[in-house]
């Protein structure tokens, strides 16, 4: 009798613990982070997100056909699909141009939180009285914010950031224009905390989110070269607001002022951040405002970070997804604007897939 006793206690606790195995929720649907070391990453099947995997050939056609070096698409924070051309492999590191902003940005906001500075600071209290080639009363209007958002006032047609090439072209807050000017704010975060930008920003944000890579600060341009992984884990914080697991790396609220409208000019531009959706946009090298959204193909909640040749990380929150690119142009002829016409034409080749 006690032999038939524990065998039913024994059944009766198999099939207890098979009926919560199979009733436990499929985990797959909520976010998931990659491990900052090793090179593990979950994946995902297209079948069950139910893509069209019929498009998926012409999709990477398409990519080889724009010179892409790399692609991903992660969805909840797991790979969806990666795919890799032209000798790339995914330990390669490639440059970012000037998606790169957007690390900037992500820095000028952990310092605000740190206590280091603030956007609204004057920002000659960090590059210090003469920074520019502007008369005092002129250079004193621009803060931190203006360099975030593009709208410093100063010349944006020479390239090369140094003094004699920073003159006024209007007050600051007045007129937006896409320029590299942007890269004094390295400066003013590298002042602010007392280290050297790449230090500050190996412990603040590549460390704690498990990137490669490094910075080229150029005579020229300031660009951070890196694996397509780790391009993916900073659109995978991007994703979340600014948080990496359970950990707050840039302050919300910063980070979401930053992919929102920024000034009254050019609502299609956050803190560095390109905004899709928006009524209106202008574009690089041009005083010119555009009526419609910025890439009508893609998702309206969109923001991403652009570079030159095309380089990308976009971000869509309906869709809990991050897809990156990075190659050479996609457009010969049109090679250094951070946006291009290769975004819409890639954008109906991606609703093909995911659609």
């Amino acid at each position: 009798m006690k032999y038939i006793i524990f065998l039913l206690f024994v059944m009766f606790s198999i099939l207890s613990c098979s009926k919560i195995y199979n009733s436990e929720p499929d985990n797959r649907n909520t976010m998931y982070f990659p491990p900052n070391t090793g090179d593990e990453w979950d994946t995902i099947p297209s079948s069950d997100l139910k893509w069209n995997d019929n498009a998926v050939a012409d999709l990477k056609a398409y990519l080889v056909l724009k010179n892409t070096k790399s692609f991903m698409i992660l969805v909840n924070g797991r790979i969806a699909m990666e795919a890799y051309f032209n000798g790339h492999d995914a330990d390669t590191e490639w440059e970012w141009n000037s998606a790169g902003k957007t690390l900037v940005s992500a820095m000028t906001g952990i310092a605000q939180n740190e206590g280091l500075l603030s956007i609204n600071d004057r920002s000659s209290q960090y590059l210090g009285t003469g920074w520019t080639n502007m008369p005092e009363s002129k250079e004193n209007l621009i803060t931190v914010k203006h360099l975030l958002t593009m709208t410093s006032g100063i010349d944006d047609t020479k390239q090369w950031v140094n003094k004699s090439n920073l003159i006024y072209t209007a007050d600051a807050g007045s007129r937006w224009a896409y320029g590299n000017v942007f890269q004094k704010l390295t400066e003013v975060v590298a002042k602010a905390s007392n280290k050297d930008f790449e230090s500050y920003f190996n412990e603040k944000l590549k460390n704690r989110i498990g990137m490669d890579g490094y910075w080229n600060f150029g005579k020229i341009f300031t660009i951070y070269h890196s694996s397509t992984r780790s391009m993916a884990r900073f659109g995978l914080m991007s994703l979340n607001k600014g948080k990496w697991n359970n950990e707050q790396v840039v302050d919300g609220q910063f980070f979401n002022a930053g992919i929102n409208t920024s000034q009254d000019i050019n609502p299609a531009y956050g803190y560095l951040w390109w905004l899709n959706g928006k009524s209106k946009y202008m574009l690089p090298g041009s005083q010119n405002v555009f009526q419609g959204t910025l890439i009508p193909n893609a998702p309206s909640d969109m923001y991403a970070a652009m570079g030159a040749l095309d380089q990308r990380i976009y971000v869509i929150p309906s869709r809990n997804m991050v897809i990156v690119r990075m190659g050479k142009a996609s457009n010969p002829d049109n090679p250094n604007f951070a946006v291009s016409g290769f975004d819409n034409e890639f954008w109906s080749k991606i609703n093909a897939v995911i659609h």
